[in-house]
């Protein structure tokens, strides 16, 4: 064999002893290879040793949520420790269950990963030695690419490898942010739609806040909507919200008495300047009418009937009208004042066309009665919809809509009612017209089954209950089963992020967010403000009055 030059001896050796030193002892090997999940047999003595590691990656490397590594080739697989138990202790055995993350190149002079992707091209063998994984992996493994993303927190259990969430790719195909009440839930909310406006301040979000929770979050940077200022013209609603705001009966005759509402709007919406002027008009047609005119219309068409018997449907609408018109709670939307075709400013508004460094609407439904709160989430939802669907030939706009308890809109006890429709609508289609959807819920359970499995991105915090846990492990991807265990574990502020919005499943702990960015969602401290006295003959007068004048 021809003899290496001095200096190319020197070299070979000076690499060998780097990767010497930067090879990790192997901990164990592999047992049996079956798909995307595996066995390995883990060294008891070695994970032993291992705990009490510098690098917190690496102590952390064969524990339940930790990861591992092994060599095929010249790359490295990595993998996701999902459990362990101990096989047999006098031999100091420990087998392991683990699931396929991805895979990066092996640098040939020191043996570190570099060039991470998802997904597995070549399985290693049984036999094969398996390594903890260390810091430098996991910066590697994590490491933002060049395409738009946000950081949200740090890589657990690191203090300073950043999480990324890709935008594109968490909204082009939904996004759930799950959590029992009391784990931060609203605050992650928050903390990701400042970052997503941070990044994109002449964007396009709808958020729906049933609890006026959002507004002192985002009172900087976003537009803020309730019922003094929202202006939401009634004649926006189509035939079906129409029914379930005016149709007080079920059955035969709630058949009947839509039937008559229908003849009645349609001829109203006719008698407008806009609706006159159209060749083709239905009774879906978001054309300006008077609320007069559709009382005067069904009074007309009861003028026609032979016997007294058959007006009482036409007395139950009139009569529904006429009470939703005189009462001054639904005066955001029943207002007289709101007759004018203003579709355009509400659009340009509600939408951010154009957004004004204010690129989110908080539309704070609170203040809503609640017989027709349901009613204004779907007229809302189905405008964002109906907007990209009529805006297809146009420059597109993408628009962001956040809906806040999503399980009260979309039950899984299917009450066939409109917001259910058009929420389970945009999930199914709704990144085919440029409509992203974000679900925020405490209880993943109670959602209309299969709207969760088609959100691309599951963020999901503590979850306390059972049956929550194993609906979302259930929509969950199956390499990532092992993180999934540990979500009754996870602390305030931590979730586990996983499907199209991060490379592999990931566990975070969410960043903290200034006082001023926060929402008013905290927790009464009442050991304190029980010890709090006086005024309180001022709060109830204060109170009282805003309880019968139903305004805030």
């Amino acid at each position: 064999m021809t003899a290496l030059p001095a200096q190319r001896l020197f070299d070979a050796a000076e690499a060998a002893d780097v990767r010497a030193l930067e090879a990790p002892e192997a901990i164990g090997i592999v047992v049996e290879i079956a798909g995307s999940s595996s066995q390995v047999m883990f060294d008891l003595a070695a994970l032993t040793a291992l705990a009490d590691h510098s690098d917190p990656v690496t102590a952390a490397g064969g524990q339940v949520g930790g990861q591992i590594k092994l060599r095929v080739g010249n790359a490295w697989l990595i993998a996701n420790v999902r459990s362990l138990r101990l096989d047999d202790f006098n031999a100091g055995r420990v087998s392991a269950f683990i699931d396929f993350l991805g895979e990066g190149d092996e640098e040939k002079l020191t043996g570190k990963l570099y060039n991470f992707r998802r997904g597995v091209t070549r399985y290693p063998t049984p036999g094969a030695e398996v390594y903890p994984i260390s810091g430098a992996d996991l910066v590697q493994i994590y490491a933002a690419d060049d395409r738009a993303h946000i950081e949200v927190g740090n890589v657990y259990p690191t203090a300073e490898i950043r999480a990324a969430l890709y935008v594109d790719a968490m909204l082009g195909k939904h996004f759930a942010l799950l959590g029992s009440t009391g784990t931060g839930k609203s605050t992650a909310a928050a903390l990701i739609l400042h970052r997503i406006c941070e990044l994109a301040p002449q964007g396009h979000i709808v958020m729906i806040d049933p609890h006026g929770e959002y507004s002192a979050a985002f009172r900087h940077n976003g537009a803020l909507y309730d019922v003094s200022n929202l202006n939401m013209p009634y004649w926006l609603m189509n035939f079906e919200e129409h029914c379930e705001v005016f149709l007080t009966t079920q059955g035969s005759e709630r058949q009947v008495d839509a039937d008559i509402l229908s003849k009645c709007l349609l001829a109203a919406r006719a008698k407008s300047r806009v609706g006159s002027e159209m060749p083709k008009l239905t009774v879906d047609a978001p054309v300006p009418y008077l609320l007069s005119d559709l009382t005067n219309l069904i009074q007309l068409e009861m003028g026609k009937m032979d016997k007294a018997t058959n007006t009482a449907p036409y007395l139950r609408l009139k009569s529904k009208i006429d009470e939703i018109k005189a009462d001054p709670r639904y005066g955001f939307m029943f207002s007289g004042m709101l007759v004018a075709d203003t579709m355009s400013d509400f659009i340009r508004r509600i939408f951010r066309l154009p957004g004004d460094g204010r690129p989110i609407s908080i539309i704070d439904v609170s203040g809503v009665p609640s017989e027709i709160t349901s009613v204004v989430v779907a007229m809302l939802s189905r405008m964002v919809f109906d907007f990209a669907i009529w805006s297809r030939n146009e420059p597109q706009r993408p628009i962001l809509l956040v809906c806040e308890e999503a399980h009260r809109y979309i039950p899984s006890s299917d009450d066939g009612s409109s917001v259910g429709k058009i929420l389970g609508r945009i999930a199914k289609e709704g990144r085919k017209y440029g409509v992203s959807l974000g679900l925020i819920t405490q209880r993943p359970s109670d959602l209309a089954e299969g709207v969760l499995s088609q959100c691309g991105t599951i963020i999901a915090m503590r979850l306390n209950n059972d049956r929550d846990q194993a609906f979302v492990r259930a929509a969950m991807p199956e390499g990532a089963r092992g993180f999934l265990d540990s979500i009754p574990a996870l602390r305030n502020r931590e979730c586990i992020i996983c499907g199209e919005g991060v490379a592999i499943p990931i566990r975070v702990a969410f960043d903290g967010l200034e006082e001023v960015k926060r929402p008013a969602s905290a927790d009464p401290i009442f050991s304190k403000l029980w010890r709090e006295v006086g005024e309180e003959d001022e709060i109830i007068h204060r109170t009282i009055q805003k309880w019968r004048a139903q305004g805030r």
